[in-house]
């Protein structure tokens, strides 16, 4: 089988790197891919994805980041017949409009915090009166993770407003609990759970300073028991996929649901319409099925619903950003010590090639994976390898897989 996997991230080499090791691979490509996906799979210099998959005649392609799938990167691939994993791009408003997935939550009544969509800062001005103090001021749109705010004070919040200066927001009740990552793959009828994983969103340790795209995330079987599984997929992801399917735009793909485990139970955050990165890395790194034929299913619409076999040992991945992330990012640092690094998995986010030289070219650059048999392992044996790479301004945060020892 033929597969090509669009994107550029640590999520899509987590991705190549899982189907890589697959027997049913006779050919594995990304577009455009990075130098780490270069060693597992054919990079493809190109954002032509279709006729990318058509040169090459692919069996099946699966989509990583969110630009393409709410730009109809699905509906393009299908209206040529081919093989695809992901959203429609009216599926995947799901993410790219936090107005419309709110709205839908309530149609399907899925547990969410309390909001108000507005269109303009007049709007959201007035409707702060609604709200108590912190409040969460989120940009409508796609904003690569970083569109959230979460305000402590009436001025903290009119600057939010004024700094994410989008036409449309969406304001709502601040929730108290722990995060989840809960993330399915589904054909528009049939769901199949990955583990769950926990992200860490702000950059410094401690849940403090401004949001990025992920600094981190862990996967152990412990972080949700089996009934509060079952809680989610009945109260959160089968109404979701019902609701789509419904309202005549089902939902096939990765759905991604970011919850907060409150005392009244689980409550959607945000949805998104693909896999959580670096939360992918984690997963992949801790899975222990094949997962080709999952995907091929989800595509062909015959997913089966059996769960997918994971390793025991949880895995820690550590997110390296450049200097400056999440704000102005400087690029160009050279990257060393990765040949020293023996009991962790590197994958590539930001880098590439300069005269054969690793440099960063973004702000999350490297995603530094490893597994133990206990968390505290896991953590120590990532950081442990952490601490052999280097490029100037590199940072990372110190507490990653913290939240989850306490369940030890």
């Amino acid at each position: 089988m033929k597969i090509l996997v669009v994107g550029s991230g640590g999520r899509e080499h987590a991705l190549c790197w899982k189907l890589a090791q697959s027997p049913k691979i006779s050919a594995l490509y990304a577009a455009p891919g990075n130098p780490g996906i270069a060693q597992v799979a054919t990079c493809l210099a190109t954002t032509d994805y279709l006729a990318a998959a058509e040169s090459m005649d692919a069996d099946l392609t699966v989509v990583g980041p969110e630009t393409p799938l709410a730009a109809g990167i699905v509906d393009q691939f299908r209206a040529k017949g081919r093989r695809i994993v992901g959203p429609t791009a009216a599926a995947a408003r799901l993410e790219s409009s936090k107005a419309f997935a709110k709205e839908l939550m309530l149609r399907a009544g899925i547990p969410t915090a309390r909001f108000a969509a507005v269109t303009s800062a007049d709007e959201a001005r007035d409707a702060l009166l609604e709200f108590d103090l912190p409040v969460v001021i989120k940009a409508d749109g796609l904003a690569a993770g970083k569109g959230v705010i979460i305000a402590h004070t009436h001025e903290e919040a009119r600057r939010a407003i004024e700094h994410l200066g989008a036409a449309s927001l969406v304001l709502e009740e601040f929730l108290v609990g722990e995060e989840v990552s809960f993330i399915v793959l589904s054909d528009g009828v049939n769901v199949l759970a990955l583990e769950p994983a926990q992200d860490h969103k702000t950059v410094n340790d401690g849940d403090q300073g401004p949001n990025t795209g992920g600094m981190g995330a862990y996967c152990d079987g412990r972080i949700l028991s089996e009934f509060r599984q079952a809680l989610v997929m009945a109260q959160v992801i089968r109404p979701a996929i019902a609701q789509m399917r419904s309202e005549g735009m089902p939902f096939t793909g990765f759905l991604y649901a970011g919850l907060m485990m409150t005392a009244q139970g689980p409550k959607v955050v945000e949805f998104n319409a693909r896999l959580g990165d670096p939360e992918t890395q984690a997963l992949m790194h801790r899975m222990a099925s094949d997962f080709v034929e999952p995907l091929f299913a989800a595509a062909h619409g015959s997913l089966d619903e059996t769960p997918l076999d994971w390793k025991t040992d949880p895995s820690v991945c550590v997110v390296l950003a450049g200097a400056g992330y999440p704000g102005s990012v400087r690029t160009g640092d050279r990257i060393t010590g990765l040949d020293q690094v023996q009991e962790a998995t590197v994958f590539h986010a930001g880098t590439k090639l300069d005269k054969n030289v690793l440099v960063t070219s973004g702000g999350r650059v490297l995603g530094v994976t490893a597994s133990g048999a206990t968390l505290e392992l896991a953590m120590s044996n990532t950081y442990g390898e952490v601490r052999k790479i280097h490029f100037d301004g590199m940072h990372y945060r110190k507490d990653i897989g913290q939240k989850g020892l306490k369940r030890w």
